[in-house]
């Protein structure tokens, strides 16, 4: 009933003269106590997990930090993680602290619900997910479409997978280059002004949008090379022929890519 050993079941019982109700709240304050102790523990550990509703129309990514890569592995901790995942997916302002703390009583471990991000579709299109071997990368994309018909066809649902594939493999920071945070355009042109010092300044600047480019063509989806083929062709240019295919625009509206201990590594 409560997940807790059978030598805590007992003492719990006997300090409950035998009371099953009054031994299952014994349990469960000696959980939430144990999870306060260790809350101050450092989890760097986890998984990525992912929920897609059916109809894929709403979806989301969730990071969840553990102590150890051994709970990481835990098949109890995995099923919490789904858990998560689907009560999040169905409602984000889900109270799952609840759960949290039996789980860390179950695990022995201080376990974090690190970060999630819920996307759902407007207007034509699917979301999709991928979990790569061993967790510790997730993605979640959505890709639109003109036509609701599109949706249902092999090619469109194939395209949304590479997607996802593309994405983990290639770690993309923005669908476009338009995307790409100012801060980080700036400090790469800072980065390329730093290494052709001493040349007359319009040969600078030439030099500097070839580096910028370069750098798109790495960090921005669109113009990565599509894994699949090779990187003989462009993502965008795999998107346009899937999309002629078809008969239809295809259009990718957002991706997350979550790498587990990220926000430590920042």
């Amino acid at each position: 009933m409560t997940g807790a050993g059978l030598m805590e079941c007992k003492q719990a019982l006997v300090a409950a003269t035998g009371n099953l109700e009054a031994a299952i709240d014994v349990l469960r304050k000696k959980g939430v106590a144990a999870a306060a102790k260790k809350a101050t523990r450092e989890a760097r550990e986890g998984v990525i997990a992912q929920c897609i509703q059916p109809g894929a129309r709403v979806g989301i990514l969730v990071e969840i930090n553990c102590e150890t890569d051994f709970v990481a592995k835990n098949e109890s901790f995995r099923a919490f993680c789904d858990d998560v995942a689907r009560a999040l997916a169905a409602n984000p302002q889900s109270d799952l602290e609840a759960a949290r703390t039996a789980q860390v009583a179950r695990i022995g471990e201080n376990i974090k619900i690190a970060r999630a991000y819920r996307m759902e579709v407007q207007g034509n299109g699917l979301v999709a997910a991928y979990i790569h071997t061993g967790a510790k990368v997730g993605v979640l994309v959505e890709v639109g479409a003109g036509k609701e018909t599109t949706v249902a066809h092999d090619e469109f649902k194939q395209l949304v997978k590479d997607i996802t594939l593309q994405i983990a493999a290639a770690h993309p920071i923005a669908v476009a280059r338009e995307q790409v945070d100012a801060a980080v355009v700036a400090k790469e042109r800072e980065i390329a002004r730093d290494q052709i010092k001493n040349k007359p300044p319009q040969v600078v600047e030439k030099i500097v949008e070839g580096k910028l480019d370069k750098f798109y063509q790495t960090t921005c989806l669109l113009e990565q090379g599509f894994v699949k083929k090779n990187s003989e062709i462009s993502v965008k240019e795999h998107v346009a022929s899937v999309a002629k295919q078809l008969g239809d625009e295809v259009t990718i509206r957002g991706f997350v890519r979550f790498q587990v201990g990220e926000a430590f590594a920042a």
